[in-house]
C-alpha cells in the first residue's frame, strides 16, 4: 500500500490553541458523557418495565410489553430523528428546547433516544432474570408477610440483578457503540470528530485507527468494571456463582 503514514498529525494545530488530538479527546468526553447518562435512563426505565412485565396485573404487563415492541422494532436512527425533529413540536416545553444552544439540543435528543431505546432491551433482561428465579422465592416472600412490592424489592430484584450482570454488560457496551448515530444530527462525539479530522487533514487511516483504539479502550474499561461487579455480587448456585 503506497500510503505515507503521519501520526504526528494529531499534534498539529487545528484551531486557535487546539490540536487535532484535542478534538479527539473532546469527542471521547462527549461519547462517555452521552453513554453514561443514557445508561442511567435505560437502567431506571428498563428495571421498572421489567418488573411490570412480571406482575400479575395484565394491564401493566401489557403496557410494558407494548413499550418493548415499539422501541425494539423501530430503527434507532428513526427514533433519533423523532426525538430531535418531532418531539420538540409535540411535547410541552418544546419552544424552550428549540431555544437551547445546538450542542444541548443534540445531546439531550441523543441521550433520551439512546436511553429509551436501550431501556426496552434492559427490560427484557430484567424480566428474564426475575423469571429465572425459582417460583418458591416469590411465594416465600409473600408467606413471610411481605407485600408484592416488598417481595420484589427485598427478594426478587436483588437476586435477579445478580443473575443478569453478564447480559447487562453487553447492553452497557452497546450504548457506547450506538452513540455514534448521534453524529447524524450534528453531535460531535468520537466518531464525528474522527470524520471531521479526515475532512481537515485527509488522513483517514490515522483518524479512524485512533477512533477504533478509543472505542476499544472504552469497551475494555466497561468489561473490567462489570467483571468486578459480577465477582462481587455472584451467588453460589446461580449463573456466575461458584
Amino acid at each position: 500500500m503506497n500510503y505515507s503514514w503521519h501520526w504526528g498529525v494529531f499534534l498539529e494545530q487545528a484551531a486557535q490553541n487546539e490540536t487535532y488530538l484535542d478534538w479527539m479527546i473532546s469527542g471521547l468526553k462527549v461519547t462517555l458523557a452521552l453513554g453514561l447518562s443514557s445508561w442511567i435512563i435505560a437502567l431506571v426505565i428498563g428495571s421498572v418495565l421489567g418488573v411490570l412485565r412480571t406482575v400479575p396485573n395484565k394491564w401493566l404487563s401489557g403496557l410494558a410489553a407494548t413499550y418493548v415492541e415499539i422501541f425494539r422494532n423501530i430503527p434507532l436512527l428513526v427514533q433519533l430523528f423523532i426525538w430531535y425533529f418531532v418531539m420538540p413540536e409535540l411535547l410541552p416545553g418544546g419552544e424552550m428546547f428549540k431555544q437551547m444552544n445546538p450542542f444541548a439540543q443534540q445531546f439531550l435528543a441523543a441521550m433520551f433516544c439512546l436511553g429509551t431505546f436501550t431501556a426496552a432491551r434492559v427490560c427484557e433482561q430484567v424480566r428474564s432474570g426475575i423469571n429465572s428465579l425459582p417460583r418458591g422465592q416469590r411465594n416465600a416472600g409473600l408467606a413471610m408477610g411481605f407485600t408484592l412490592a416488598q417481595t420484589y424489592r427485598f427478594v426478587l430484584l436483588p437476586m435477579s440483578f445478580r443473575v443478569i450482570v453478564p447480559p447487562l454488560t453487553s447492553e452497557f457496551l452497546n450504548i457506547f457503540k450506538n452513540s455514534a448515530v448521534a453524529s447524524t444530527i450534528g453531535l460531535l462525539e468520537l466518531a464525528a470528530q474522527g470524520r471531521q479530522l479526515v475532512d481537515y487533514t485527509a488522513r483517514p487511516y490515522e483518524s479512524f485507527i485512533a477512533v477504533t483504539i478509543m472505542y476499544a479502550l472504552i469497551n475494555l474499561v466497561v468489561m473490567l468494571l462489570m467483571r468486578w461487579v459480577e465477582q462481587r455480587t455472584r451467588v453460589p448456585g446461580f449463573i456466575g456463582g461458584k
